[in-house]
């Protein structure tokens, strides 16, 4: 079977989808897939000891982009094209929203992967209209996957062929420098011995809650914030902006020594900053998903994680889990859910106090700290590439006899 990713970002351009893409390309090849990967002329640096061919062609991705993709078809002939969307990477531009529509290539099916349903910008006061061009990629496929159980409903309203639920997991492994020392790499970032070390994990955007975050801190005693990860990342224009308000703050409230800045580093690196951290808060402001890659992250490192609640939901129980209990099986309907004091403390969005409460609450409760960590791992479980893989593997199949 012959696979052609199409991805507005791809490593080493910074962003979670294009290493998203890469991880299921690696699980596609130990299946057997041949895999190629379309995307942007930036990621020209190709990976050393890939095993799929990368193909870092397209310069912009207006209408032009249609011509990459038809070589890309006709040098290759894919079973499957995949488009990866995020409308960031595609930079705003509704081009790919219509190509399953209206390229013609035969004897090949198109599938997208919805990471966000966010819609492109088109012109001011599109109004419906830029909703309709997302609907419209979503009812052109062949096939449609949503990460989430929020998108996987909203997509079911708009796409009536076939619909897949198959979340990714974390783009950062949980392994460590080898000469790793937790207590030596808390005194180089310069954390006390009786200071608290909070972290956040990913870029700076309107809805992740970074404003709020730098509210919460200036409450919380002995305590400094470890930004971990690049700023802004390569795709999102509106990131570089919001991190200088979210600076600004930071002066201005004096807490310019309590946040630690490590921008953009290895993967071993970054694993090392989650270990070397006691509380991990990721206060989106549209609620916890597993549509967001840094939530993936800090639950498969077993992280005490202080998040917040979907919208309209206040707390998230076992009881609405409908998956298969066992994590080592493939889930194929719904998710495990995040689960208030088992796998993490949820709290309400935008508001500094119960950011500041939660914490110290898990700062007095050692052991509740440690039954979230647990109940983190836990959860990771079911999120693994491997297991992400072999659910690709399997839509191929279903659409390609």
């Amino acid at each position: 079977m012959r696979v052609l990713f199409i991805t507005g970002e791809f490593p080493p351009m910074q962003g979670g989808v294009g290493d998203c893409t890469n991880e299921i390309a690696k699980g596609l090849v130990a299946c057997g897939v041949d895999v190629r990967v379309l995307t942007s002329i930036n990621a020209k640096l190709l990976m050393p000891n890939a095993k799929f061919q990368i193909l870092p062609s397209v310069v912009n991705w207006g209408w032009s982009c249609w011509r990459n993709i038809w070589n890309a078809y006709d040098a290759f002939t894919p079973d499957v094209i995949h488009i990866q969307y995020q409308t960031g990477a595609f930079g705003m531009h509704p081009a790919i929203n219509f190509a399953p529509r209206y390229l013609k290539l035969p004897n090949t099916k198109f599938v997208t992967t919805f990471h966000d349903l966010r819609v492109p910008y088109l012109f001011p006061k599109a109004g419906p209209v830029r909703n309709w061009v997302t609907r419209v990629l979503a009812k052109s496929c062949d096939a449609v996957i949503a990460t989430n159980d929020e998108d996987y409903v909203k997509l079911g309203r708009w796409h009536a062929k076939h619909l897949e639920l198959i979340p990714i997991g974390s783009n950062i492994t949980t392994t460590p420098p080898i000469d790793y020392d937790r207590n030596k790499w808390r005194i180089k970032l310069g954390v006390a011995e009786n200071e608290t070390l909070l972290c956040y994990f990913g870029f700076l955007n309107e809805s992740k809650g970074g404003e709020t975050l730098i509210r919460a801190l200036a409450q919380i005693p002995n305590a400094k914030l470890l930004m971990i990860g690049g700023q802004v990342g390569a795709s999102d224009p509106t990131n570089a902006a919001y991190l200088t308000h979210v600076k600004s703050l930071i002066s201005d409230l004096q807490l310019t020594d309590r946040v630690l800045w490590t921008d953009f580093a290895l993967p071993d690196v970054v694993s090392a900053h989650f270990y070397a951290s006691d509380i991990c808060v990721l206060p989106y402001r549209d609620g916890a998903s597993y549509r967001r890659g840094t939530l993936m992250a800090a639950l498969a490192h077993g992280m005490a994680i202080v998040t917040t609640v979907i919208s309209g939901q206040s707390t998230v129980n076992s009881q609405q889990s409908t998956v298969n209990s066992n994590p080592s099986s493939v889930f194929r309907t719904r998710l495990p859910k995040l689960e208030n004091e088992i796998n993490c403390l949820m709290i309400p969005p935008d508001n500094p106090q119960a950011i500041a409460d939660a914490v110290q609450r898990l700062n007095a409760s050692p052991e509740l700290r440690a039954k979230i960590a647990a109940g983190a791992r836990e959860l990771a479980q079911y999120f693994t590439w491997d297991k992400i893989a072999q659910q690709h593997f399997e839509l191929y199949n279903e659409l390609v006899p």
